[in-house]
C-alpha cells in the first residue's frame, strides 16, 4: 500500500512538472526578435486604427483627440468573467511607456508580459500574432507619441480556475497559431491575389475580425472551421453576423458594397451601422481606400459557413 501511494505521488509530481513546463509563457525567438526595428509613427497610426486599439483602451464614448487617451478601464463581460482593458498610454509608471520594442512584440504576438505573465486572450493576441515585424515596429513608435495617462485600470474580475494565469500557457499551446486561417484561392483568374493577400492580413491579423465573428468552443478557442460564420455576442445578448459570402445573406453584397460600408457606415439597403460595429467602421474609415477594397476582396472569396457550431 505504501509503495502504491509513493508511485502515485511520484507520478503526480512528474505530471505537475510537465504541466508547469508546458504552461510557461513563451517569447519570440532570437531570430524573430532580430527582425524588429523601431518604425515610423505615421505608418503606425494606420496600424493603430486597423487594430481597433482605441475601441477598448480609450474611455467609452470618446471622440476626436480623446481616442488617443488610452488609460483603459473598459469592462468586457464574458462567460469567463469580467476583463478590464488596461492602460496602454505612454505612461512609464501605469502604461506601456517603459516597455522595450521586444517587450511590446512579445505581448502582441505571444500574449506574454514583460515580467513573464500570460495575458488573457480578451487581448486578441491570437490575431495580432500574424502581424509583421514592420507593423509591430511602426505601432510601437506611434504608441510612444500618445498622451501619458496616470492611473492603472482596475483588475479583472475572475473566479477560479480562470484567475490562474499560468494555465493560459496550456491554452496558448492549443489556440495560438500565427499561420493564416484561409488558404489563398486558386484557379480563379478573376481574383487579384495581391489585393486578396492584403485583405487576409488585415482581417486575420491586426483587424482581428475573427475574434467576434467566429464561434468559440468550450475553452474559448476559435472554431476555425467556422471562420467568420457568426457567433453569439460575448455579452450574451444577440448574435454577431455571418460575414462569409453566404447566398442570400452577406454574400449578396458586392465587394464595392462592403468597401463602401466600411467607409460610410451604410449598408446596400441604406441602413446604418449599429452596435459595437460602429467603432470598427469608424476605425476602418480612417484606412486607405485600398485597404478597405482589400478587406472586401478577401471577404468575397472565403469559404461559406452554412451552419456554425453555435
Amino acid at each position: 500500500m505504501k509503495k502504491a501511494i509513493l508511485v502515485i505521488v511520484v507520478l503526480a509530481g512528474i505530471a505537475a512538472a510537465i504541466g508547469w513546463g508546458l504552461s510557461a509563457p513563451t517569447r519570440m525567438s532570437a531570430e524573430q526578435a532580430s527582425a524588429l526595428k523601431e518604425g515610423d509613427p505615421a505608418k503606425g497610426e494606420l496600424v493603430f486604427w486597423a487594430g481597433g486599439c482605441a475601441s477598448c483602451h480609450a474611455e467609452k464614448g470618446a471622440k476626436g483627440d480623446d481616442l488617443l487617451n488610452l488609460g483603459g478601464g473598459l469592462r468586457l463581460e464574458t462567460p469567463f468573467g469580467v476583463f478590464v482593458a488596461p492602460n496602454i498610454s505612454s505612461s512609464e509608471a501605469d502604461g506601456i511607456g517603459g516597455w522595450s520594442l521586444i517587450d511590446f512584440a512579445n505581448a502582441m504576438t505571444h500574449g506574454t508580459s514583460p515580467d513573464g505573465q500570460n495575458f488573457y486572450p480578451a487581448f486578441p493576441y491570437t490575431s495580432y500574432a500574424r502581424m509583421t515585424p514592420e507593423d509591430l515596429g511602426d505601432l510601437y513608435a506611434f504608441l510612444a507619441t500618445v498622451p501619458s495617462i496616470d492611473g492603472k485600470a482596475a483588475p479583472h474580475e475572475l473566479g477560479f480556475p480562470f484567475n490562474i494565469r499560468r494555465g493560459l500557457g496550456l491554452w496558448k499551446r492549443m489556440f495560438l497559431d500565427p499561420a493564416p486561417v484561409v488558404s489563398q484561392p486558386s484557379g480563379d483568374g478573376d481574383i487579384d491575389t495581391e489585393l486578396w493577400d492584403r485583405g487576409r492580413y488585415l482581417v486575420e491579423g491586426p483587424g482581428h475580425c475573427g475574434e467576434c465573428h467566429t464561434p468559440r468552443d468550450f475553452a474559448g478557442g476559435l472554431i476555425l472551421s467556422d471562420w467568420l460564420g457568426g457567433a453569439p455576442a460575448p455579452t450574451g445578448e444577440g448574435r454577431i453576423p455571418d460575414i462569409t459570402p453566404t447566398p442570400g445573406g452577406f454574400g449578396s453584397w458586392s465587394a464595392a458594397d462592403i468597401a463602401y460600408y466600411l467607409e460610410s457606415g451604410f449598408t446596400p439597403e441604406y441602413d446604418s451601422v449599429g452596435g459595437e460595429m460602429v467603432h470598427v467602421q469608424e476605425n476602418m474609415a480612417r484606412l486607405p481606400a485600398s485597404d478597405r477594397n482589400a478587406i472586401a476582396a478577401y471577404l468575397k472569396a472565403i469559404p461559406v459557413v452554412a451552419e456554425p457550431a453555435n
